[in-house]
């Protein structure tokens, strides 16, 4: 068997790859480099530099290379910049996920994993997110994941498509230091940035109702994450019982405070972030709950919180060694390292 993981030259595609090849899974990589880069494909790995809008080239890709299964990362990943792009968000998201669909249809391929998002629930009122927790997303971003997952569901009423929907909270760390988060959105990349530059990061709000006044965030290593598609992708192979959405989170969640301050210790560059007023709309606290995945996907987070910042760091590094990593560093593009 044979999965195809769309985007799986960014950031969280090519983990999801390597765990496929630890599993010793087979994987073949579709890709329009538009934020990933071809550099992240392992070596060995079949990789079509293409555009899942074109439909004609996934029908080629899927039959060219044996696929049986789809791992669905793809897709435009940014929550903010989607409220002034909401087209672009709509087409990268769901008319591109159509599109995967039908080609799906045609290559007679019934399963799927999708990469969706915590920001379909948008700003949970509730300490701990489950599965049923009402979905009300802010941002065209989490509306086309909300869809993709809709899409998949009558999908399945249609053709008995078997699929399973990972939405993830915070994805941070690395699992291959040549492998990195190169979103000039993103903490992590934002407060090493930040470093770098000799800025100082900073944190929005340190009066919220939590116990050191900064909110809490549900962090998980990028590793976990991708561990959790092969797992998914293995009980779609067997048969087995799956449900439709699974989160991907800690249970407890960390502050922006406590990563300050894990990341002064792993980095080595003492700093006391700038403190200034709480952004409009943030919530104190958006934690998940993983009991699900625990169960079927054995879930669970393998990393501390030092792991992670370290790991984080350490490809940081590694990615200012190679010549080309310099592609990934966003200096100047984002000013200060802005927390939550």
């Amino acid at each position: 068997m044979t999965w195809m993981v769309t985007g799986g030259a960014g950031y969280i595609g090519a983990h999801v790859v390597r765990a496929l090849i630890d599993a010793q899974m087979d994987a073949v990589i579709i890709d329009d480099l538009s934020s990933g880069f071809e550099r992240f494909v392992p070596e060995g790995v079949p990789f079509v530099h293409a555009d899942i809008l074109d439909k004609e080239a996934l029908i080629h890709a899927m039959t060219t290379h044996g696929v049986t299964g789809v791992i669905h990362v793809a897709g435009f990943k940014y929550a903010g910049v989607s409220v002034q792009r909401p087209l672009h968000t709509y087409t990268q998201n769901v008319t591109a996920t159509i599109c995967l669909l039908e080609a799906m249809q045609e290559c007679t391929i019934d399963q799927v994993v999708f990469s969706s998002s915590a920001a379909v629930y948008g700003t949970p009122n509730v300490d701990l997110v489950t599965e049923n927790t009402a979905k009300e997303p802010l941002s065209p971003y989490g509306e086309s994941k909300l869809i993709g997952e809709w899409l998949l569901r009558n999908q399945a009423v249609a053709t008995g498509l078997r699929h399973t929907s990972l939405r993830y909270f915070n994805v941070v760390g690395s699992g291959d230091p040549a492998v990195f988060d190169t979103s000039p959105h993103n903490l992590f990349p934002l407060v090493f940035e930040a470093l770098v530059a000799g800025q100082t990061p900073r944190i929005n709000g340190t009066d919220y109702p939590t116990a050191d006044g900064t909110n809490v965030r549900d962090y998980v290593h990028v590793a976990d994450i991708a561990a959790a598609h092969v797992a998914a992708a293995r009980r779609l192979e067997s048969h087995d019982a799956i449900e439709p959405a699974y989160n991907l989170g800690s249970g407890d969640g960390l502050s922006v405070a406590e990563i300050m301050t894990t990341v002064a210790k792993v980095t080595e560059i003492a700093f006391t972030p700038e403190l200034a007023d709480r952004r409009a709309g943030d919530p104190p606290r958006i934690v998940a709950n993983g009991d699900l995945a625990a169960r079927d996907l054995d879930w669970k987070m393998r990393h501390t919180a030092e792991e992670m910042v370290r790991s984080a760091w350490e490809a940081r590094l590694y990615a200012e060694k190679d010549s080309a990593g310099k592609i990934s560093a966003h200096k100047g593009s984002a000013g200060k390292g802005i927390a939550e």
